[in-house]
């Protein structure tokens, strides 16, 4: 093989590696950071784009698509003094990659240890309850406090989002004896209303009761004295109404003792002898 085609064919390889290294294909989604000889020259967008070869390189190649980082769980303690467990998400957005790649040494390790530490500083600020009840609050202080600072590096935060924020084992465990403690002590109180206020209409029922029976004495009573004063007036004496008022009740006595199945008493009258005189005189 003669010298001219050796060289002629490594001609047409050198211009083609030549034109290989100058030419640059970004897809979409993407975006190539070029140096020139180790100092950084320019960014290339998605579609064609022509470098110099053996001047430029490609030195990292950056996705501009929405990232997501997952900030693992971790222990915080409280304003007061409660140990919760908390994690997030993040959704980032890299705008300007020769910032995010020569503005920090690794921008996602850096991302996810600044939202750690916002995290613990917001949440320990705040008591447990408002802690648990307020996740809304605390995404937005998130969002506002690490904004600014990877702004820095050309990346943008879309949205931070808490996924879990729950209190430790030890405190799920006291907050159900407190709650435990809580229902009983309400169940005590209630029952202790129930009884008062059963105690109270038991006292009232009785109380009415008695004013009712005394009512009802009285009424008997001036039954009573009316009656009197009604035979007294028919038979003009003043011992004899009373004696024919306890005959009757005597005898209504003796009625309801004789009903009785279980009656095995004789009565007889407390003044025999008169009354066998009285009846000896009715046979007269």
């Amino acid at each position: 093989m003669s010298v001219g085609i050796v060289v002629a064919v490594t001609f047409m390889i050198a211009v083609g590696v030549t034109i290989t290294l100058g030419v640059r294909i970004v897809p979409q989604g993407f975006k190539h950071v070029v140096q020139r000889l180790g100092k950084y020259h320019s960014t290339l967008g998605p579609g064609l784009n022509i470098i110099i070869p053996y001047m430029d390189t490609i030195s990292y190649k950056v996705t501009t698509k929405d990232l997501v980082l997952n900030i693992p769980s971790q222990e915080v303690i409280t304003k007061d003094n409660a140990v919760i467990i908390a994690n997030a998400v993040a959704y980032i957005n890299i705008l300007f990659p020769h910032k995010a790649v020569y503005g920090v040494q690794n921008y996602e390790i850096a991302i996810t240890t600044l939202i750690q530490t916002s995290l613990r500083s917001i949440i320990g600020e705040m008591d447990l309850d408002e802690a648990l009840s307020n996740r809304n609050l605390i995404r937005a202080k998130l969002k506002e406090s690490i904004s600014d600072d990877i702004s820095d590096w050309g990346i943008t935060l879309k949205t931070v989002e808490i996924q879990d924020i729950n209190p430790s084992k030890t405190m799920q465990t006291a907050m159900e004896e407190q709650a435990a403690a809580e229902r009983k002590r309400r169940a005590t109180v209630t029952t202790a209303e129930g009884d008062k206020t059963a105690t109270i209409l038991q006292a009232e029922g009785r109380f009415e009761a008695s004013k009712r029976d005394a009512s009802a004495k009285i009424v008997l009573a001036e039954a009573s004295q009316k009656a009197i004063e009604n035979v007294t007036n028919a038979i003009q004496t003043n011992d004899l109404p009373v004696v024919y008022l306890l005959g009757e009740r005597y005898i209504e006595a003796l009625k309801g003792i004789s009903s009785s199945p279980n009656a095995k008493v004789v009565l007889l009258p407390g003044d025999l002898p008169a009354a066998i005189r009285g009846l000896l005189g009715t046979l007269k």
